[in-house]
């Protein structure tokens, strides 16, 4: 399987965070034989520092061509008390959602459960 995957790493910690899943999907790509390229682009903060906007077009272009989109987490702790702030990191995210039709942030969970006899 060949995969293109767009990564917005987002701001913070997340760049760091972001790497290791990475570095996970790699290994999985090496032991099942498949083939899956990264494509970096700016999100957030890190953004809005470099062009005013917090999701880019060549950005979004990117998440449109490509086949999955992994992103980390949202928000600088230089906007955190920035009342005042006509852009802020996470204004993106809506704009991401919508032109994908998604609705709501939902993690996948799967649950397990230990039962524990009495002795």
């Amino acid at each position: 399987m060949k995969l293109n995957i767009a990564v917005l790493t987002g701001d913070g910690i997340s760049p760091e965070v972001t790497e290791q899943a990475i570095e996970v999907f790699k290994a999985i790509a090496i032991e099942y034989y498949h083939s899956i390229l990264f494509t970096s682009a700016p999100v957030g903060a890190i953004a809005i520092d470099a062009t005013g906007n917090p999701l880019p077009d060549s950005t979004l272009e990117l998440c449109k061509t490509s086949d999955a989109v992994l992103f980390g987490t949202i928000g600088d702790p230089k906007y955190d008390h920035a009342s005042n702030a006509q852009v802020r990191p996470e204004t993106w995210l809506m704009k991401l959602r919508k032109t994908f039709g998604l609705y709501a942030n939902i993690r996948t969970v799967k649950a397990h459960y230990i039962l524990f006899a009495n002795s």
